[in-house]
C-alpha cells in the first residue's frame, strides 16, 4: 500500500437481516457517500469492500453486488488493481451538472407558482427563515431546494436532480466554507420565496437559475483546485466514518 494513504471508516450501521441486501447494501453506501465532504480533501476516496462488509454486518456478496450497481450509477468507479473510488467530478463537469440543475429548477419554480398552495409556499418561508438560525449548513440548503423541485409538482424533475445533488451538494459544502457564501445564499433563497408568494413565474425562474448560476460563477473564479486533484494517483482508504446511516 502507498505510504500516502490513510485508512477512515466510513460510519455506517449494520444492516438487518432481510432479503434485499444488496438494495440496502446500495442504499446505506448511496447515502454515506451523499453525506460526504467529497470535494474537501486533496485524495481520491477509496472503497474497502471488507470493510464495508463488517460495518453493514452482511457477507461481501451483497456488498459487491451493491458497488457493481453504484458504479452503473456513476458514484464509484473500479479501477483494475487499485480498487473502487467515489467518483469526483472535474470543474468542467461540475459546471455542466449545475447548469442543468438550474434549469429544471428554474421550470420547477415557474410551475410552482401556478400550481402549488399557498400552505405550500409558506412552508418554503418557514424553511428559508429557520435556515437562518445558528448553524444552518449545506443540508438545510439542499432541503429548500429539493422543496422548490416538489413544488413543480414532476417526479421526473426529482429523480433527474437526486443524482446530481450528490456532488451539487458536496461542492456547495466547499463553498459554503468560504467568501461569505452561506449569509448571500440564504437572502437570495427569500427572495426566490417572495417571488413565488407574488406568484410571478417569469421571476422566480429567473431568481432560482441566477442563484444556482451563481455556484459556476464560484467555481470558474475559485475551482482550481479541481483541476490540481484530477487525475491524481494519491489514494485514501475508506470505510462510512464521515456519515452515520440511521436506517436504510
Amino acid at each position: 500500500m502507498d505510504s500516502a494513504t490513510a485508512v477512515q471508516l466510513l460510519d455506517i450501521q449494520p444492516l438487518k437481516a432481510n432479503v434485499g441486501l444488496r438494495r440496502l447494501a446500495c442504499a446505506a453506501i448511496k447515502q454515506a457517500i451523499t453525506n460526504m465532504d467529497i470535494y474537501g480533501q486533496p485524495e481520491n476516496i477509496r472503497l474497502d469492500e471488507r470493510q464495508l462488509s463488517r460495518d453493514l454486518g452482511v457477507s461481501r456478496t451483497p456488498v459487491r453486488e451493491a458497488l457493481s450497481l453504484l458504479e452503473q450509477e456513476g458514484f464509484v468507479r473500479s479501477v483494475p488493481r487499485a480498487g473502487v473510488f467515489v467518483v469526483r467530478k472535474t470543474r468542467s463537469e461540475l459546471i455542466e451538472m449545475i447548469t442543468v440543475w438550474s434549469a429544471i429548477e428554474s421550470m420547477a419554480a415557474w410551475l410552482a407558482c401556478k400550481t402549488a398552495s399557498s400552505e405550500d409556499i409558506a412552508e418554503l418561508r418557514n424553511l428559508t427563515t429557520s435556515a437562518e438560525a445558528p448553524g444552518e449548513d449545506v443540508k438545510s440548503g439542499m432541503a429548500f431546494h429539493r422543496a422548490i423541485i416538489a413544488l413543480g409538482q414532476s417526479s421526473l424533475m426529482a429523480e433527474l436532480t437526486e443524482n446530481l445533488f450528490i456532488h451539487i451538494r458536496a461542492i456547495r459544502a466547499t463553498a459554503m466554507r468560504q467568501h461569505g457564501w452561506a449569509q448571500r445564499r440564504i437572502s437570495e433563497h427569500m427572495a426566490i420565496v417572495e417571488a413565488l408568494e407574488e406568484r410571478n413565474p417569469g421571476l422566480a425562474a429567473q431568481r432560482v437559475r441566477d442563484h444556482i448560476l451563481g455556484l459556476v460563477a464560484y467555481l470558474e473564479k475559485y475551482g482550481d483546485f479541481l483541476d490540481r486533484h484530477e487525475g491524481k494517483a494519491v489514494v485514501r482508504k475508506a470505510g462510512l466514518r464521515e456519515s452515520r446511516i440511521k436506517e436504510v
